[in-house]
């Protein structure tokens, strides 16, 4: 792609996340949204590929369909009320129709079946920048508007969680895998969304931290499948080794930088006397960390067959820019001593 095309194409989903964030009128969030989908379709069809295309298709699709829903409970909230505040929702109809709109916007369960496959469809760059900006400006709208409704933040989230760690056990798709990875961490957020909104900003934070490597390793060994994992050896061993410490930190194991907002989240469901939702989301995080477990084998603990038909890849030089991925890693190995300050800084 062209340079220019492209820094336009960025500054374009910069500028629509910036409007949506900027926003307290509903009309300019709807038209952030709509700049921020405009500007990533070239982005994701830019290989002309048929999956490129109709995944692309997908896309706007459910995207169109969730800001129209959007545009029409904002037009009924002005209706019933008189006004376009976004922090200023009293209803609650337009406030549930907000809710499940931007759900849809940001793929979560039970509105969550275009994501794993509109993802397979891309290249892994295109990818993450689905996985983490795109879920910026919806999450704005939502932790302002804070559903009145607790009940449907809670069973979204919980359900996010469940479907997430479900939908991602018999894959063999490392960007399906991711897709459903990216499921139950936005289950999680929203599971809190309602009690500590500032906990829910902090999971945000550090889910975009631990997927930005994992999904810059795959692109590093050009690996879109488990089987493909096997051969990471020959390619870079040293990676190798750390990658199991990437996915098991998306697992939530600790010492690592993933079990910091499950722990945080965990205690303050139990906190709001929600101790069945806490022992559910524990159990859904299980089966997450079965596939990250699985992914971690396939990775570290296998070799690729080596005979005349599976001859494995050479070990050629890498010319990726490879210093973002260091910093990610490293982040996401390391900083869980930092949580006692988080907490802090929730607490004030």
């Amino acid at each position: 792609m062209n340079p220019l095309i492209l820094a336009t194409l960025l500054f374009g989903l910069g500028l629509g996340t910036t409007i949506t964030f900027a926003s307290s009128h509903w009309l300019l969030a709807w038209m952030g949204l709509e700049m921020n989908t405009l500007a990533i379709i070239p982005l994701m069809a830019q290989h002309h590929h048929p999956r490129a295309v109709e995944a692309t298709t997908k896309y706007f699709l459910t995207q169109a369909t969730g800001a129209a829903m959007l545009l029409f409970a904002s037009t009924t909230n002005a209706w019933m009320t008189g006004q376009w505040d976004i922090q200023q929702m009293t209803h609650p109809l337009p406030i549930t129709l907000i809710t499940l709109a931007l759900a849809l916007k940001i793929g979560l369960a039970p509105l969550h079946s275009w994501l794993p496959e509109v993802l397979q469809g891309l290249d892994l760059t295109t990818g993450l920048i689905m996985s983490t900006w795109q879920k910026l400006a919806p999450f704005a709208l939502l932790l302002q508007i804070h559903p009145t409704n607790s009940t449907l933040v809670v069973i979204l989230g919980l359900t996010s969680t469940l479907v997430g760690g479900w939908g991602g056990l018999n894959q063999t798709q490392l960007r399906k895998i991711l897709a459903y990875s990216s499921i139950a961490h936005l289950g999680w957020m929203t599971l809190v969304m309602h009690f500590s909104p500032s906990l829910t900003l902090l999971t945000l934070i550090t889910y975009f931290v631990m997927t930005f490597p994992a999904f810059l390793v795959f692109k590093l060994n050009s690996s879109t499948t488990i089987n493909s994992l096997a051969t990471s050896w020959t390619k870079a061993p040293a990676l190798t080794s750390l990658t199991p410490f990437i996915l098991l930190s998306l697992g939530g194991l600790p010492p690592l930088l993933g079990f910091m907002p499950k722990w945080l989240i965990l205690q303050e469901l139990t906190k709001q006397e929600l101790a069945t939702v806490a022992t559910l989301a524990a159990f859904a995080a299980l089966l997450s960390l079965y596939f990250y477990l699985r992914l971690s084998y396939a990775m570290a603990l296998t070799i690729s067959p080596n005979n005349v038909t599976a001859t494995s890849a050479w070990r050629l030089p890498s010319t990726q820019i490879t210093m973002p991925l260091a910093i990610s890693a490293a982040a996401t190995l390391l900083l869980l001593p930092l949580a006692p300050a988080t907490v802090a800084l929730l607490t004030i």
